[in-house]
C-alpha cells in the first residue's frame, strides 16, 4: 500500500486503485476480480446485487448517527437527495424515532404539536 501511495504523489485526482489496463476500476472488473457471481451463489444470496452492501453500510451509518451531510459526502453524492435513496431504516429505527419524541415531549412537560402555515418560514414541530 505504501508503495502505491507514493507512485500516486501528491496527485488529489490520482487514482489509488486501477482497473488492470491502468484505467478506473468498472463494475464489471470488479464483478470477475471478486468472483461475485460464485460467491452469492456459493452463500446462497444468488439475489444479492453488487450495490446491496453500499445501501446496507451506508444504513448501518445513518442508524449509528452519522449526519447525512457525512453519509453524503461518504458515498460521493452530490445531491442529499441521492444519500436518503440509499437508506433504508427498518422498523425498530422508526419505532426508536418515536420514542425519542415522545421522551422530548414529556421533558418539556407538554404536547407537542405541528404548526405549519404558508406565511410561516419554519416547518418543523413547535412546541405550544
Amino acid at each position: 500500500m505504501e508503495q502505491r501511495l507514493d507512485s500516486v504523489g501528491s496527485d488529489p485526482m490520482a487514482r489509488l486503485f486501477t482497473g488492470p489496463r491502468g484505467g478506473r476500476i468498472t463494475t464489471a472488473v470488479l464483478r470477475d476480480a471478486t468472483h461475485w457471481d460464485e460467491v452469492v451463489v456459493t452463500l446462497g444470496y444468488e439475489y444479492l446485487r453488487r450495490h446491496d452492501p453500499r445501501h446496507t453500510g451506508l444504513t448501518w451509518m445513518a442508524d449509528a448517527g452519522v449526519p447525512l451531510h457525512v453519509l453524503q459526502k461518504i458515498a460521493g453524492h452530490g445531491s442529499i437527495a441521492t444519500t436518503q435513496r440509499y437508506l433504508h431504516p427498518d422498523l425498530r429505527s422508526i419505532e426508536l424515532a418515536g420514542e425519542a419524541l415522545s421522551r422530548i415531549s414529556r421533558a418539556l412537560g407538554r404536547r407537542l404539536v405541528p404548526r405549519w402555515s404558508p406565511r410561516r418560514s419554519g416547518r418543523g414541530i413547535c412546541a405550544s
